[in-house]
């Protein structure tokens, strides 16, 4: 009944209800062990002994999503009147200093771009993906999920199928647009050619069939050896590089919630964060007065 819950009302991902399943299995088990009952049993004080058996065998962050799950669990039993208190609400849990999140420059990004080698199918379908991924903000696993009709070449859209099932519909700017012609038109169906079964998704591996989240770091990490570049970059970067570049040229935070996909603002606020630090870094490098003598 709560896999239910969580599946057709908080419409979370088939991988977040596995993770909040074990959560919950290891609330369980620690009952278990412990001989403290049952989890209609627990209380406060049970509580606060379990984050604290967490803390000797997990991260922070890890304990922050465990009691999440739990929480959770008890709020639905509250719901469905099995309960009349949930005995986490109160437990004090550990803080996380984010880390902020890594961008490339805007030079380094045309400068990785212009420098993709777009003279075979391969080259053709690593531009695409990598303008995409910039152009639009998007994760890798909405990237590889997007199927040939959810492109609007009149309209220059395309439809994202974002976490929880939560879809949005994301500009995709004229630079974007004719690369990603230029792969479906002239790269595209060599990769399909390849293989004798059909597929409507856009992006293909080189034995054309579906690529993965894998295959997009494994290209991304030979892309980069090509072009012998000093980049410390993931898939996920090039996300992060389109959330500060419009912040930094003054786009509203909400506009930019909107692109991402992000449910909640706070998970935004993240990039006003890096870009105060650029402004910062280049205000100490460039300011004559801030600049420290040698």
């Amino acid at each position: 009944m709560y896999k239910d819950y969580l599946e057709y009302q908080k419409q979370y991902s088939k991988n977040t209800i596995v993770s909040y399943s074990n959560d919950i299995d290891n609330l369980m088990n620690f009952l278990k062990q412990e001989d403290l009952g049952t989890l209609s049993s627990v209380s406060n004080r049970i509580a606060k002994f379990y984050v604290t058996h967490l803390y000797n065998h997990y991260t922070p962050k890890s304990i922050l999503r465990k009691i999440s799950a739990v929480r959770s669990l008890y709020d639905f039993l509250m719901e469905e009147e099995f309960l009349n208190e949930n005995p986490f609400e109160f437990v004090v849990l550990p803080k996380i200093s984010r880390k902020l999140p890594k961008f490339i420059y805007p030079k380094e990004m045309s400068d990785f771009l212009d420098h993709i080698d777009i003279s075979s199918p391969l080259g053709k379908r690593n531009r695409a993906i990598f303008e995409l991924l910039y152009g639009c903000g998007l994760r890798a696993q909405e990237l590889v999920n997007i199927k040939l009709n959810e492109i609007d070449y009149f309209n220059k859209t395309v439809l994202v199928h974002g976490k929880g099932s939560k879809d949005r519909m994301v500009p995709v700017h004229d630079t974007a647009i004719d690369t990603i012609k230029n792969y479906i038109l002239e790269g595209r169906p060599k990769l399909a050619s390849r293989t004798e079964e059909s597929s409507d998704y856009v992006f293909l591996n080189y034995r054309g069939g579906i690529i993965s989240t894998r295959g997009v770091n494994l290209i991304l990490d030979k892309e980069l050896e090509r072009q012998a570049s000093t980049l410390k970059i993931s898939p996920h970067s090039f996300r992060h590089s389109f959330a500060t570049h419009l912040i930094n040229n003054g786009v509203d935070l909400r506009v930019v919630q909107e692109l991402l996909g992000h449910v909640s603002l706070s998970t935004t606020q993240i990039y006003t964060k890096v870009s105060k630090e650029k402004l910062k870094s280049e205000y100490l490098n460039t300011h004559p007065r801030a600049r420290r003598k040698k």
